[in-house]
């Protein structure tokens, strides 16, 4: 399953004037870059005929925007090129380095690792500043989505690129099987209990790609503080993920495997099985994202429901673990204030119902999408977690290699192979290993 990109921020639009400059830097990543000339940041769009070109993989809100925002603006024409997924990350670095780099790009944190450092997309600073995006976006959509010029620590420096559709972690649930929805950690454990003692799958899991880790990080997300798992994922120095609430998160998930709460063929399982087997009755809980929703609302109707792992307490969750499809601009495009109004109709109430109809959480949590069932559910608990500055990143976005042993170390907990000491060091190591000790 696909899962999106990232998000958040935290800049201040101070002075905020219609236009603003901003040197930019183009170049080949061998050489570093190249100085460009100064480009004028402004609103306004040229009436000019102007064409643009987007690339992106397959997220699915991404042709509908672009037909949104070209109908509202019809001399501006934006030609999408889309690549496969696992082909995105290496085709938009040769393409962004090349003399023919697309206009616009979608971001993905693998490949803006070098694109950054190297000066082939903007800093969007300006632009936000001249369209006040600090107030359209939902601050937790941009901080993940601003990095110093290394692209190693994130949450920090400059902007370089705005979602144009959010998600987020939760539980979905079975109302057949679930007698009663759990509002604290201790009653989904009961629960869990409840569904294996009357002879049924408790949870369906897909260990075998990304929803092993979802799951993890699902419970990180209500043990630990969150503050220690931000600085760690964003990579700010001296961060370490070896914590008392990582360590409890950790232990959980292997109880619950030991337990029998998991299926045995998890580790073999993957996420689209998975989620088939969920929505055949043949477990009472699956840990996934929102894009899971329309695809479990078509097979299941109303007897599926949705919640934010729940807490110690019976306060409702103020955390989740989600991503983004977000774009940046490259340095090269010859209409970078044409791209930044694209960027800017990505936080209208318009995009809004194009990107909650594509699958995605909208970037303006407060619009009216008249929104019923199940995605109409979801959205009303993710909303108050994203304007709290609540979503946090997926742990592979901590390092470019920590993905080689979220899979394998969750996989390890299940079989009791692993120790959740020695995931958690596993993971720290990968962690120091590209951000240093």
């Amino acid at each position: 399953m696909t899962t999106p990109a990232r998000r958040q921020a935290a800049l201040v639009a101070l002075g905020v004037t219609a236009s603003l400059f901003l040197t930019a830097c183009a170049g080949s990543s061998s050489t570093g870059g190249n100085t460009a000339p100064k480009i004028e940041a402004s609103t306004t769009i040229p009436a000019d005929p102007v064409t643009l070109t987007l690339a992106y993989s397959n997220d699915p809100p991404t042709k509908t925007l672009i037909d949104g925002f070209t109908k509202q603006h019809p001399n501006v024409t934006i030609k999408p090129q889309m690549t496969p997924f696992n082909d995105y990350v290496k085709s938009i670095k040769l393409s962004m380095s090349s003399d023919a780099a697309p206009d616009i790009a979608q971001y993905n944190p693998g490949a803006m690792n070098s694109l950054v450092p190297a000066g082939l997309i903007l800093d969007l600073t300006p632009w936000s500043q001249a369209y006040g995006w600090t107030g359209k976006f939902p601050p937790a959509s941009l901080e993940i989505l601003s990095s110093d010029k290394t692209a190693k620590q994130f949450g920090t420096g400059s902007l370089y690129a705005v979602p144009g559709g959010l998600s987020v972690v939760g539980v979905y649930y079975n109302k057949k099987m679930v007698k009663q929805v759990p509002k604290t950690l201790a009653e989904f454990e009961t629960e869990l209990q409840r569904v294996k003692d009357s002879g049924q799958t408790p949870l369906s899991l897909g260990a075998l790609q990304v929803g092993g880790f979802h799951l993890w990080n699902a419970l990180l997300n209500v043990t630990g503080e969150i503050s220690d798992y931000r600085s760690w994922v964003y990579g700010k120095p001296g961060s370490t993920i070896e914590t008392p609430g990582a360590l409890k998160a950790t232990q959980t998930l292997a109880s619950w495997a030991s337990k029998g709460y998991l299926p045995d063929s998890a580790s073999a399982t993957a996420d689209t099985d998975a989620l088939a087997n969920f929505s055949k009755g043949k477990s009472a809980f699956l840990v996934t994202g929102n894009w899971a929703a329309s695809a479990l609302e078509t097979e299941m109707k109303d007897d599926v429901g949705f919640f934010l792992m729940p807490t110690a307490t019976d306060k409702p969750a103020n955390v989740a673990s989600g991503a983004s499809v977000a774009y940046a601009i490259s340095a090269k495009t010859k209409h970078p204030n044409v791209a930044a109004a694209f960027l800017d109709y990505l936080s209208s109430a318009e995009a809004a119902k194009i990107e909650f109809d594509g699958g995605f959480m909208p970037v303006d949590t407060k619009s009216e999408l008249g929104a019923q069932g199940l995605r109409g559910e979801i959205a009303t608990v993710f909303a108050p977690v994203a304007q709290g500055n609540g979503i946090v990143p997926f742990p592979d976005y901590a390092s470019p290699g920590m993905i080689d042993k979220l899979t394998p170390g969750v996989q390890g907990l299940i079989s009791g192979k692993m120790t959740p000491d020695a995931f958690l060091k596993s993971l720290q190591e990968s962690w120091d290993g590209h951000h240093g000790s």
